[in-house]
Protein backbone atom coordinates (compact mmCIF):
# COMPACT_ATOMS: atom_id res chain seq x y z
CA UNK A 1 0.00 0.00 0.00
CA UNK A 2 1.22 3.47 -0.83
CA UNK A 3 0.27 6.94 0.71
CA UNK A 4 -0.56 9.20 -1.78
CA UNK A 5 -2.09 12.01 0.09
CA UNK A 6 -2.62 13.33 3.91
CA UNK A 7 -4.95 16.01 5.41
CA UNK A 8 -5.46 17.22 8.70
CA UNK A 9 -9.06 18.60 9.13
CA UNK A 10 -8.49 19.58 13.02
CA UNK A 11 -6.16 20.33 15.30
CA UNK A 12 -6.96 21.74 18.73
CA UNK A 13 -4.97 21.87 21.57
CA UNK A 14 -6.31 23.11 25.31
CA UNK A 15 -4.74 23.16 28.54
CA UNK A 16 -7.84 23.52 30.83
CA UNK A 17 -5.88 23.13 34.36
CA UNK A 18 -2.21 23.42 35.94
CA UNK A 19 -0.45 20.26 35.79
CA UNK A 20 -0.22 19.57 39.65
CA UNK A 21 0.30 15.88 41.06
CA UNK A 22 0.23 12.93 39.50
CA UNK A 23 -0.18 13.09 35.42
CA UNK A 24 -1.00 10.15 33.15
CA UNK A 25 -0.67 11.13 29.36
CA UNK A 26 -2.75 8.71 26.90
CA UNK A 27 -2.70 8.27 23.05
CA UNK A 28 -5.30 7.06 21.14
CA UNK A 29 -5.67 6.67 17.37
CA UNK A 30 -8.95 5.17 15.54
CA UNK A 31 -9.95 4.82 12.06
CA UNK A 32 -13.52 6.76 12.07
CA UNK A 33 -14.15 5.85 8.41
CA UNK A 34 -13.09 4.35 5.32
CA UNK A 35 -13.94 5.02 1.96
CA UNK A 36 -14.02 4.52 -1.73
CA UNK A 37 -12.53 7.79 -3.84
CA UNK A 38 -11.91 8.50 -7.40
CA UNK A 39 -8.23 10.70 -7.80
CA UNK A 40 -6.92 12.25 -11.12
CA UNK A 41 -3.67 10.86 -10.95
CA UNK A 42 -4.28 7.31 -9.45
CA UNK A 43 -7.95 6.09 -10.28
CA UNK A 44 -9.60 4.52 -7.34
CA UNK A 45 -8.30 5.04 -3.72
CA UNK A 46 -9.15 4.38 0.00
CA UNK A 47 -9.59 7.53 1.83
CA UNK A 48 -8.85 6.79 5.78
CA UNK A 49 -10.49 9.33 8.01
CA UNK A 50 -8.86 9.61 11.37
CA UNK A 51 -9.04 11.03 14.73
CA UNK A 52 -5.78 10.85 16.71
CA UNK A 53 -6.01 12.12 20.60
CA UNK A 54 -3.39 13.10 23.66
CA UNK A 55 -4.81 13.04 26.71
CA UNK A 56 -3.02 14.16 29.51
CA UNK A 57 -5.43 12.95 32.76
CA UNK A 58 -7.01 13.78 35.49
CA UNK A 59 -9.20 15.95 32.99
CA UNK A 60 -5.30 18.60 32.53
CA UNK A 61 -4.84 19.19 28.78
CA UNK A 62 -5.93 17.61 25.64
CA UNK A 63 -4.75 17.50 22.33
CA UNK A 64 -6.75 16.12 19.11
CA UNK A 65 -5.94 16.13 15.42
CA UNK A 66 -8.36 14.84 12.94
CA UNK A 67 -7.89 14.26 8.92
CA UNK A 68 -7.60 11.74 6.25
CA UNK A 69 -5.26 9.74 4.47
CA UNK A 70 -5.39 8.49 0.75
CA UNK A 71 -3.84 5.15 0.18
CA UNK A 72 -3.34 3.03 -2.68
CA UNK A 73 -3.15 -0.53 -2.25
CA UNK A 74 -1.13 -2.62 -3.91
CA UNK A 75 -3.45 -4.81 -6.16
CA UNK A 76 -7.37 -3.11 -7.34
CA UNK A 77 -9.73 -5.88 -6.47
CA UNK A 78 -8.18 -5.26 -2.13
CA UNK A 79 -9.78 -1.85 -2.59
CA UNK A 80 -13.56 -4.21 -2.47
CA UNK A 81 -11.95 -6.72 0.24
CA UNK A 82 -10.59 -4.13 2.63
CA UNK A 83 -14.42 -2.15 2.09
CA UNK A 84 -15.92 -5.72 2.59
CA UNK A 85 -14.17 -5.78 6.18
CA UNK A 86 -14.73 -2.46 6.90
CA UNK A 87 -18.21 -2.86 6.89
CA UNK A 88 -17.48 -5.08 10.02
CA UNK A 89 -15.43 -2.27 11.22
CA UNK A 90 -12.49 -4.58 10.84
CA UNK A 91 -9.11 -4.04 9.33
CA UNK A 92 -6.76 -6.15 8.38
CA UNK A 93 -3.44 -5.95 10.98
CA UNK A 94 -0.98 -5.18 8.78
CA UNK A 95 -2.67 -2.44 6.93
CA UNK A 96 -3.87 -1.14 10.48
CA UNK A 97 -0.48 -1.34 11.33
CA UNK A 98 0.93 0.77 8.33
CA UNK A 99 -1.81 3.37 8.53
CA UNK A 100 -1.23 4.07 12.06
CA UNK A 101 2.56 4.46 11.83
CA UNK A 102 1.89 6.92 9.51
CA UNK A 103 -0.89 8.62 11.31
CA UNK A 104 2.13 9.08 14.31
CA UNK A 105 4.84 10.40 11.76
CA UNK A 106 2.71 13.06 11.12
CA UNK A 107 0.70 13.67 14.29
CA UNK A 108 3.69 13.19 16.66
CA UNK A 109 5.61 16.04 15.20
CA UNK A 110 2.56 18.85 15.48
CA UNK A 111 2.08 16.85 19.06
CA UNK A 112 5.50 17.71 20.09
CA UNK A 113 5.13 21.58 18.51
CA UNK A 114 2.33 22.23 20.29
CA UNK A 115 3.46 20.72 23.44
CA UNK A 116 6.09 22.94 24.06
CA UNK A 117 3.64 26.14 23.02
CA UNK A 118 1.20 25.21 25.64
CA UNK A 119 4.16 24.07 28.46
CA UNK A 120 3.21 20.52 28.40
CA UNK A 121 5.12 17.52 28.99
CA UNK A 122 6.30 15.98 25.57
CA UNK A 123 3.59 12.37 25.02
CA UNK A 124 6.58 10.07 23.91
CA UNK A 125 10.34 9.83 25.65
CA UNK A 126 12.48 11.96 23.79
CA UNK A 127 15.89 10.03 22.70
CA UNK A 128 19.04 11.21 25.82
CA UNK A 129 22.75 11.12 24.95
CA UNK A 130 24.75 8.97 28.00
CA UNK A 131 28.12 8.78 28.81
CA UNK A 132 28.78 5.12 30.08
CA UNK A 133 32.35 4.65 29.55
CA UNK A 134 35.08 7.77 29.27
CA UNK A 135 34.81 9.26 25.92
CA UNK A 136 32.38 7.41 24.63
CA UNK A 137 28.90 8.75 24.30
CA UNK A 138 25.97 6.44 23.98
CA UNK A 139 22.39 6.66 22.39
CA UNK A 140 19.01 5.28 24.31
CA UNK A 141 16.17 5.90 23.07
Amino acid sequence: MRIIGFNFKKISAERKKNLKGKLEIKSNINIENIEKEKVDIAGEVLKFYFINTIKYEPGLAEIVFKGSILAMPEKSEDIKKILKEWKKKKIDENIQLFIFNFIMSKCNLKALQLEEEFALPPHVRMPKLTKKQPGKVNYTG
